[in-house]
């Protein structure tokens, strides 16, 4: 199966998960979708990365987000890992874990990179937006935890310029300046859509101010 790209409609599937059977896009509504993989169970990263995602619980919800993770283990070992994870970091991981022993999803989202590892999958993470669209896709090395932190700042970026004509700059930060699309240049168009005014420091660079998002 050819590689899945951003803007590509994010491939649906039928699975057992650690909260029972999970159709995909129906599970994910009208929210945004979080999906992330793992190699496997009881593995020292990914434990950390679990019990992370669950401690951002209120973050995602505040974002209407919905995390979903993915390792390749059945819903027997998902169970017992959940019970460690929330042992050993003081949270409760109360968001799905896929199984996929079958390796069905894993296919689908092209998770399984031989040079890496002809079995495992590697640690991938999709967020995908209410259409069921991929906007991001960031692949990790094993040894690499995820920064969680830049994942809430993307999915900030990216609801921020989805109602508004504007990109964020380099470090980006919910609440920082942002820049004005450059295919906008009527100055009534604008006026009405930016009445608080802009910087121009060249032509093609604006930066302008937007409200914080709300907590």
């Amino acid at each position: 199966m050819p590689s899945l790209r951003l803007g590509d409609l994010a491939p649906d599937f039928e699975q057992a998960s650690s909260d029972g059977p999970i159709r995909f896009h129906q599970w994910l509504g009208d929210s945004w979708g979080v999906l992330f993989s793992h190699p496997a169970d009881f593995t020292p990263v990914c434990t950390t990365e679990l019990g992370k995602t669950a401690k951002l619980s209120e973050d995602f919800a505040q974002r209407n987000v919905k995390a979903i993770a993915l390792p390749i283990d059945p819903v027997e070992s998902h169970l017992r890992w959940i019970e460690d994870i929330n042992q050993t970091q003081g949270t409760e991981v109360r968001f799905p874990i896929i199984a996929d022993a079958d390796r069905k999803v894993s296919e689908l989202y092209d998770l399984i990179h031989p040079n890496a590892s002809a079995t495992a999958t590697v640690r991938s993470l999709f967020i995908i937006d209410p259409a069921k669209k991929i906007r991001l896709i960031i692949t990790y090395p094993a040894s690499t935890g995820r920064n969680f932190d830049e994942i809430l700042r993307v999915i900030d970026s990216l609801q921020l310029t989805d109602s508004n004509s504007v990109a964020t700059p380099a470090n980006w930060k919910d609440g920082d300046d942002v820049v004005i699309l450059p295919s906008i240049q009527d100055p009534e168009v604008l006026k009405q859509k930016f009445p608080q005014g802009f910087d121009a420091v060249r032509p093609y660079l604006r930066y302008t101010s937007l409200p914080k998002r709300a907590a």
